[in-house]
């Protein structure tokens, strides 16, 4: 047992990444002959049900690793994992600090009432989903918990083809013509990535996230203006991903045409992009990037602010509960990052706390969704007159609760959360502009659900035929309670919660820590490599010397 924990500990950051494309490739081993479901035999059903118990074992796993990591990471301690024994910045590292271990839990959170819901019935509507699922998993844990900027690009990519497969899975002309768009656009931003790394990379001579925070402070001045432009750059493409103005346009459709499950796991999508956002612009162009610090201060929050109102607006106007649900997505997206571009140590604490309810509240959203769907005969989650619900009390509570956090009403984690950024952003230039938007967005998110569960519940049309049958299980709605109850949870332990994030943010806005940790004791103040000034042979070799 000793051997096992100490093997744990030391290989702790690359096990998250290893264990879902082990998996991934057990469950292509294992075959998927036979296809959808009722076109297989005996056999066939025996392998769906081994893939279902990896799948769920696997994440499970994924989860209980994902605790350890926060416990480690919750002392202060930064874990560095070097593949391959490189040295940073030559060699590719995994950093474990304590909001990549924060996000690393989120995603197993979101990953294992999901995967059991989708085992309902949902995995056998397509070819390798179980395997598909590990590997966006593994993009996910991947991108949050790389140290280098063009492996944040590898991982992104990883989840992005996984996530084109699964918003498809099942098929439908609808999913196949917003995956159409989804691809086009993500493909555009990989592209604009590929670019804003390449001008960062002739400014700096470095990815590594550590040593380009270092070598921010000793650019040359014809260097600086490219710095700044990459910075830019990377903040549209962070920006598409997670559906920041003026980008935001993609992900309604996509998001209310998806499968209910992919739809909930897409929840911790944007958070990949909220995550690379502070990752970049606090922990690389954070204060102490000389001329470069702060680039996106002037554009983050207003972006925010404007992408909070504008996703509260499309909810009120939607006319399929999904898709009110994906809007709520995109203004709560806007909340985050509202949090984050007042750029303080105590803004983003409460916005890394509110990120977590979001995420919980919004995955576990998009499956009530599809059990109410289910039980309206045709008029599936049109905002409409239909039948009337087989369970109104428990689809109904349950639309209370999630309705209530998603809105921010007291006592629940939404209401704590944006309490939070708004104690935060007192006493700041913006307060007046956050204060007003935060409590109107909320107001308004309120009137968008109080329309929905009238609809639903109220208005019911006599003549529409009921449903045979429901097309739900208690396994189904106990994975929509799972969330509902992190949710509860999350305000009766909001303290420590809060303890650990305000730690988070401490940790992030001291990058000399982090370049301590990732590129030895002697690395502050230092880059491990001259800065290319564009007028001499890079070197090939590692020096001393100062610019």
């Amino acid at each position: 047992m000793t051997a096992l924990l100490d093997f744990w500990h030391q290989h702790a950051p690359v096990l998250s990444v290893l264990l879902p494309i082990f998996t991934a490739v057990a469950l292509l081993l294992i075959g998927d002959r036979g296809g959808m479901a009722g076109l297989g035999g005996a056999h066939d059903d025996a392998r769906l049900r081994w893939r279902r118990r990896l799948s769920l074992g696997s994440v499970a796993l994924g989860l209980v690793m994902a605790i350890g990591l926060v416990r480690q990471a919750a002392g202060g301690e930064i874990l560095v994992y070097r593949l391959g024994e490189w040295p940073a910045p030559y060699g590719i590292a995994l950093v474990v600090d304590q909001l990549s271990a924060l996000m690393v839990l989120l995603t197993q959170l979101v990953a294992l009432p999901v995967i059991w819901y989708a085992s309902c019935g949902w995995d056998s509507r397509g070819r390798h989903f179980h395997a598909i699922f590990q590997f966006q998993l593994m993009g996910l844990c991947g991108a949050f918990l790389t140290g280098d900027l063009f492996n944040l690009f590898v991982f992104f990519e990883v989840l992005l083809i996984a996530s084109y497969v699964l918003l498809v899975h099942g098929q439908g002309r609808e999913r196949f013509r917003m995956g159409v768009h989804y691809v086009v656009l993500n493909l555009t931003a990989s592209g604009l990535f590929l670019i804003g790394l390449a001008m960062l990379y002739s400014a700096t001579g470095t990815l590594n996230m550590a040593d380009v925070a270092l070598r921010l402070t000793h650019l040359h001045a014809d260097a600086v203006p490219i710095a700044r432009a990459a910075a830019l750059l990377l903040l549209v493409v962070f920006g598409l991903k997670a559906a920041l103005v003026p980008l935001y346009f993609w992900l309604p459709g996509t998001y209310a045409a998806a499968s209910a499950p992919v739809a909930a796991l897409f929840a911790i999508m944007t958070k990949v992009g909220a995550y690379s956002i502070i990752r970049v612009h606090w922990g690389i162009f954070g204060v102490e990037a000389g001329e470069a610090a702060l680039v996106a201060q002037p554009w983050l929050l207003p972006a925010a602010l404007t992408t909070s109102v504008l996703g509260v607006m499309g909810a009120l106007a939607a006319h399929t509960m999904g898709r009110m649900v994906a809007y709520l997505t995109v203004s709560s997206v806007g909340t985050i990052l509202a949090g984050v571009g007042l750029f303080s140590p105590d803004t983003l604490s409460a916005a890394l706390y509110y990120t977590l309810h979001s995420t919980i509240v919004m995955a576990g959203l998009f499956l009530l969704v599809e059990l109410m769907a289910a039980q309206r005969g045709e008029a599936c989650d049109r905002l409409q007159p239909a039948a009337a619900l087989r369970e109104p009390v428990l689809l109904g509570v349950m639309m209370l609760f999630g309705a209530a956090s998603a809105a921010g009403l007291p006592p629940m984690p939404g209401f704590l959360g944006k309490l939070m950024i708004l104690d935060s952003a007192s006493g700041m230039a913006a307060q007046a502009w956050v204060w007003t938007i935060v409590l109107t967005v909320g107001f308004f998110t309120i009137l968008g659900l109080a329309r929905a569960g009238v609809v639903v519940f109220w208005h019911i049309a006599p003549e529409a035929d009921q449903p045979g049958a429901s097309g739900s299980s208690w396994r189904m709605v106990a994975s929509a309670w799972i969330f509902l109850a992190l949710g509860v949870a999350m305000a009766v332990f909001a303290s420590p919660i809060k303890r650990y994030t305000d730690a988070a943010a401490a940790q992030l806005g001291d990058p000399g820590a982090y370049a301590r940790a990732v590129l030895g004791p002697d690395a502050e103040g230092q880059p491990t490599t001259r800065p290319y000034d564009g007028r001499r042979p890079r070197p090939q070799t590692p020096t001393k010397e100062q610019p």
